[in-house]
């Protein structure tokens, strides 16, 4: 792909919310480490579960720099900001990854409590969507919880698939294909 369809495609989006508000779209860089720290903790434990599928207090600093520093070749990772005040705050995030030589990826989306149904988890996902059809991604598929019906209509809504994840009855695989 031509680098400057890339530089494109990852240009930050300003977008308003079906509750007025105002945020900006980008992807993630190395200096949102400690506000990524930040709005994992500001995150009920419900919200951290239905990401990680497992109790967790705060993000390893492994996790961390992995979060903001994506392989581009393989790799897209977002954060959506508050544009309400003078300090931006990440209030969702949404990546995903493919394994090297790979053409399907494996994507996550999470948004902060207080913004929830407003429109961001969907516009983070186009944007995803978007951005791996243009690099040549045939399939992007996610694991969710059986419980997690925004997840879950999201993804439908979308257009994905979704069925029990013959490896763990406890998860569902959501599918599509680009």
């Amino acid at each position: 792909m031509p680098e400057s369809q890339d530089k494109d495609e990852l240009r930050p989006l300003a977008i308003t919310l079906r509750d007025g508000r105002s945020v900006t779209i980008r992807p993630i860089c190395p200096e949102d480490k400690d506000e990524l720290a930040a709005a994992f903790e500001r995150l009920c434990a419900e919200s951290r579960y239905s990401r990680f599928f497992s109790a967790m207090r705060a993000l390893p600093e492994k996790a961390l720099d992995s979060a903001t520093h994506p392989a581009p070749e393989r790799e897209v990772a977002l954060v959506a900001l508050s544009n309400e005040g003078s300090r931006k705050i990440i209030i969702g995030g949404a990546r995903y990854v493919a394994a090297p030589g790979s053409d399907t990826c494996e994507f996550a989306v999470t948004v902060a409590d207080n913004w929830h149904a407003l429109g961001l988890a969907r516009s983070m996902m186009e944007m995803l969507i978007k951005i791996a059809r243009a690099r040549g991604v045939r399939h992007m598929e996610g694991f969710v919880l059986p419980t997690n019906a925004n997840m879950r209509g999201l993804a439908a809504r979308l257009g994905f698939t979704d069925a029990q994840y013959p490896e763990d009855p406890t998860l569902r695989l959501v599918t599509l294909e680009l």
